[in-house]
């Protein structure tokens, strides 16, 4: 059953929005959440901690914006189809796929890698937004709107060594998205990615070569993300990239 939303206001650009962000439980993919949720959309939020969710969930709540939990392992192909099997009975619609969720193991050499490491890189960087994107878009195409966005990074621009798995995973992302532009834009449906590069999260470790006050908040990515959400409809930013303004490592 679709759920009656509230129209958008200009205080609320989103109100009548559902948004999906996977990924949504810490760090860049928390951010993005609660500044969509402030801008009054409706949030379903997918990762694998239930009760990291919970926090971001009731956070939501208290803003006073609608919010569902559906814990998921994105490289599990039947949780990630019953995530938007369940968002959809929920809700009627996906209005917007935030594609946050990523990572990867230390970095190692290939020829020390593990090919298990390699499968899970792949999996959860590229292989799943694949996924998710192709379970969203019928509904899409079918209403002629939706906006899709996908978190890379610089290494999707520049690999580098011990990044092997990753930066592939973050490259075909980006030709992915570029290939799903010229798909679906004449649908009305936006594709935009963003390549942040270091972010002060809890995925990069201490170091002290690096000053973190000088490194991206997750509030700049999750900005980013908002001004793609509320983009002109004649206009679509598909390839965002950030970096510090000041070098984190001088």
């Amino acid at each position: 059953m679709l759920k009656a939303i509230k129209m958008s206001t200009a205080a609320e650009p989103l109100a009548d929005r559902v948004a999906l962000v996977t990924g949504a439980s810490r760090g860049i993919g928390q951010a993005i959440a609660l500044r969509l949720a402030r801008a009054g959309a409706t949030l379903v939020l997918a990762a694998r901690t239930a009760s990291a969710l919970a926090q971001v969930e009731e956070a939501i709540r208290r803003a006073g914006t609608e919010a569902l939990t559906i814990p998921t392992d994105l490289t599990n192909d039947q949780q990630v189809e019953q995530l938007i099997r369940t968002t959809l009975a929920r809700f009627g619609r996906i209005d917007m796929l935030v594609n946050n969720a990523g990572g990867g193991p230390p970095r190692t050499p290939i020829v020390k890698a593990r090919l298990a490491d390699w499968e899970w890189t792949l999996r959860l960087n590229l292989w799943a937004p694949m996924v998710l994107t192709k379970l969203v878009l019928p509904s899409m195409i079918a209403r002629r709107c939706g906006t899709i966005v996908n978190l890379c990074s610089l290494a999707g621009l520049t690999g580098k060594a011990g990044e092997a798995a990753y930066a592939a995973a973050k490259f075909a992302l980006r030709g992915f998205s570029q290939s799903l532009f010229e798909e679906v834009r004449e649908h009305g449906i936006k594709v935009a990615v963003i390549c942040p590069g270091y972010v002060d999260t809890p995925l990069i470790p201490p170091n002290r070569r690096v000053d973190r006050n000088k490194m991206l908040h997750p509030d700049d990515v999750a900005e980013a993300v908002y001004h793609i959400a509320i983009a002109s409809p004649r206009c679509c930013p598909l390839e965002v990239v950030l970096h510090p303004q000041h070098d984190p490592f001088t």
